[in-house]
């Protein structure tokens, strides 16, 4: 089915990213102790992106890692039991800020189960969230600290990021659900 509209372009959400990297920067005032975490699975490219902003910007490399969370999920019973893949972090999180980054931010569920997945790590001084589309509806009280652009929805809508890393283009869909 195809996508209703489009609500982002690729030079839209290279501007997204932009602006997110600066507000972590000026949010953070140093890069000092300052982690990138992608949620698996759009969440990495995007960490990826900020991450390699933040390095133009402030002339300084931003840890980045990977962070699977199926297996901290508590909104979804697999037909088996979730595989448990290791975090991918090439940092410990204890004592350092964790800015946790992903595409879309819906329910807080993802999110919870990031915080849960990070806790079960170690002990950071603070957890952050960027998001590149807020679309609403929560059900846990979670709010992003940077968002690439808000964008109101009705349940029946599911938004879609396309990255190149998983799907070969760049934008932001807004997809109608037939459930």
């Amino acid at each position: 089915m195809p996508a209703k509209s489009v609500l982002m372009d690729e030079n839209d959400l290279r501007r997204a990213l932009m602006r997110i990297s600066h507000e972590i920067i000026e949010r953070n005032k140093t890069t000092d102790d300052l982690y990138l975490v992608g949620i698996r699975r759009r969440g990495l490219p995007l960490a990826r992106q900020i991450a390699g902003n933040i390095a133009g910007i402030e002339n300084t490399e931003i840890p980045c890692g990977e962070l699977d969370i199926q297996f901290y999920r508590d909104d979804r019973i697999p037909a088996e039991a979730p595989v448990l893949r290791q975090a991918k972090l090439p940092f410990d999180v204890n004592g350092k800020t964790i800015v946790l980054v992903d595409d879309v931010l819906y329910t807080g569920r993802t999110v919870r189960a990031a915080i849960e997945a990070i806790f079960s790590l170690g002990r950071p001084r603070a957890i952050q969230l960027a998001i590149l589309v807020d679309r609403g509806h929560r059900e846990l009280p979670v709010r992003a600290d940077f968002v690439g652009k808000n964008i109101p929805t009705a349940r029946s809508e599911r938004v879609l990021v396309r990255v190149p890393d998983i799907d070969g283009c760049t934008q932001v869909e807004l997809w109608q659900d037939d459930k």
